[in-house]
């Protein structure tokens, strides 16, 4: 492409002049501009491009699927064209990583309005999750995601983090064009299914019909038939939106971010204290991070606004306290988040918010939580094992909290045994450090909703029947039934 416009006169002139020619031999015929040789031996280069510096006119000059028509797409174009106001707040949105994707696209010489799919996936946003649990950007359900090798586990959701998802994301859509040798196919499976499309192929071959996405398309779901018209609207959109008066934020030729190694674990909000950015710009390039802290190994990159990397590596360089206030706790049987808490000096609501845990749920043993670091606690990071293995299980919160003063006859063993639970556990929830007991001294103990509901019925019959023992004793008539239950309890 020539890199300014010529004039339609001048350049026929140009082309009726023997010494010049659109065709250059150095590069196999291919078109060109052959250097100019002035006065003697001095050499002018060939003139070269002006680098493009709107990312959008790189996109455009990049399209490589063929146009789909029809009224799906007339359908779709109109529904978008309508929403400026959609289409500018995705489009700012995505300012953040198109770069990065078109980067990716061109290194595998794919079409570059594939970087436009994410518009119909997610509409740019990395924490969006579907009905069907597919995550991010561009949406992996969680059993496609572990297929490209994208961790799913406590800490971090590969699915959602900007440079691991595009990765995957593109594998799969080139492997889908590999199969099909057609991208609208292509496009079809990675929202059907491969199965789903090259099973409606073999039902088309075995008709006689033809098996382009058009044609087929009368055998696909609903959202699938209206995939690929969407994003040849959007595709209509971005290629000409001064036609449906539309004006697309400015997005440079370079790139948003750069990536920063990881080196000890890290918790989100120093990260980005230390990075000069809020918590919610810190998050819109680094969304994949579950928890508030920043775990893994020398392989985990954070991503930064490309002017703030350096500002973050010399706050860093300067940063005198603690990285991490966050460190992995085991869940012993029968413990409870209120009585680790009560250890750990934290609010039980803080320790389930961290932990995701909601209020009417509690954790099984063997889970893994985050807790506070305390002044006890090892400098050491989370283990590459725990964070690969971390799990969380929980189960319906099903007990019950009982309050008592203790009598002079109370001894944890008495009390452990009346409620049917250790006295370990009493010790525990109720962080004490001795195992004797002061009268009239206030504990809690937990038991099983059901349980107490039985233990009180049971109280109740005890109740009435000492009343009919005493009753009963002034009269002398006694049962023996009545005499063995007085006896029992005493």
């Amino acid at each position: 492409m020539l890199p300014f416009r010529l004039q339609p006169l001048f350049l026929a002139l140009l082309l009726s002049y023997p010494a010049f020619s659109l065709a250059d031999p150095v590069n196999n015929g291919k078109a060109g501009i052959p250097p100019v040789q002035i006065s003697g031996n001095t050499e002018i280069s060939a003139i070269k491009p002006i680098p493009e510096v709107n990312l959008w006119n790189r996109i455009r000059q990049g399209y490589g699927i063929p146009d789909l028509q029809g009224t799906l797409v007339n359908s779709q174009l109109n529904w978008y064209s309508t929403r400026s106001d959609y289409i500018l707040r995705t489009t700012e949105r995505a300012s953040h990583y198109l770069y990065h994707v078109v980067e990716e696209l061109e290194k595998r010489g794919m079409p570059t309005e594939l970087a436009l799919l994410p518009f119909i996936e997610s509409a740019f946003n990395p924490l969006a999750v579907s009905s069907a649990k597919a995550s991010g950007m561009w949406q992996f359900i969680p059993s496609t995601g572990k297929d490209f090798n994208l961790k799913q586990n406590m800490f971090q959701d590969e699915r959602r983090g900007v440079l691991d998802s595009t990765d995957a994301a593109l594998t799969y859509l080139q492997r889908l064009y590999d199969m099909f040798g057609d991208w609208q196919l292509a496009l079809a499976a990675y929202n059907w299914g491969e199965g789903s499309v090259q099973r409606a192929i073999k039902k088309q071959q075995a008709a006689g019909l033809p098996t382009d996405f058009n044609s087929m398309s009368y055998l696909m779901p609903k959202e699938t038939q209206n995939y690929v018209p969407k994003l040849q609207a959007v595709k209509n959109i971005i290629g000409n939106p001064d036609y449906f008066n539309i004006v697309l934020p400015k997005v440079e030729n370079q790139p948003y971010f750069a990536s920063v190694e990881k080196t000890r674990d890290i918790d989100v909000r120093v990260a980005a204290q230390l990075a000069e950015l809020t918590l919610a710009e810190f998050k819109e390039l680094n969304p994949q991070f579950n928890r508030p802290i920043i775990t893994g190994s020398a392989d985990t990159k954070i991503l930064l606004p490309a002017d703030n990397v350096e500002i973050y590596k010399n706050n860093l360089s300067k940063w005198e306290g603690p990285l991490s206030s966050w460190t992995a706790y085991t869940v012993g049987k029968s413990e409870r988040i209120e009585s680790i808490a009560r250890r750990v000096g934290a609010a039980p609501n803080v320790l389930k918010d961290v932990n995701q845990v909601p209020a009417n749920m509690m954790v099984k043993a063997g889970s893994t939580l985050l807790i506070p670091r305390t002044t006890r606690s090892e400098d050491n990071d989370i283990s590459q094992l725990v964070v690969d293995h971390a799990s969380l299980s929980m189960t319906r919160d099903d007990t019950r909290q009982i309050y008592l003063t203790t009598s002079k006859k109370d001894t944890l063993g008495s009390i452990a045994r009346r409620y049917k639970v250790s006295a370990e556990q009493i010790k525990d929830w109720n962080n004490l450090k001795s195992d004797t007991l002061k009268s009239g001294q206030k504990l809690h103990i937990e038991v099983a909703a059901a349980s107490a509901k039985r233990d009180t019925g049971r109280a109740i019959v005890i109740s009435a029947a000492r009343k009919s023992v005493a009753l009963n004793r002034k009269t002398k008539k006694i049962t023996v039934a009545e005499a063995r239950l007085a006896k029992k309890h005493g």
